[in-house]
């Protein structure tokens, strides 16, 4: 399956929120809002939430194969080094919108 993820913004100083993504699935399927999350346990990726009406934040979609999860991690957290390591070149120290 071809999984691109494009960085749209990456925060330098927001606690645990690094990075916002989109996905591009086989060219026709866009899932946007995919976060980069640095938990206690390094760096996550995190699908789409919204809250319920009992305060609980359940996915709005999801991969539920393995592989296929795996594969989103992957693609995104490259594409999230990538855009750190293109914005330090840059000197750029502020929130990048790298597309």
């Amino acid at each position: 399956m071809k999984i691109k993820a494009e960085i749209r913004n990456i925060f330098q100083d927001s606690g645990k929120l690094k990075a916002v993504s989109n996905l591009v699935i086989e060219d026709c399927f866009v899932v946007k809002n995919v976060r980069v999350i640095d938990g206690k346990n390094g760096l996550f990726v995190s699908m789409p939430s919204r809250q319920n009406a009992d305060g609980k934040y359940s996915d709005i979609c999801f991969p539920i194969r393995s592989e296929v999860r795996e594969q989103i991690e992957k693609e995104v957290l490259d594409a999230y080094h990538e855009a750190l390591t293109k914005g330090e070149q840059a000197g750029d120290g502020t929130d990048s919108d790298a597309s």
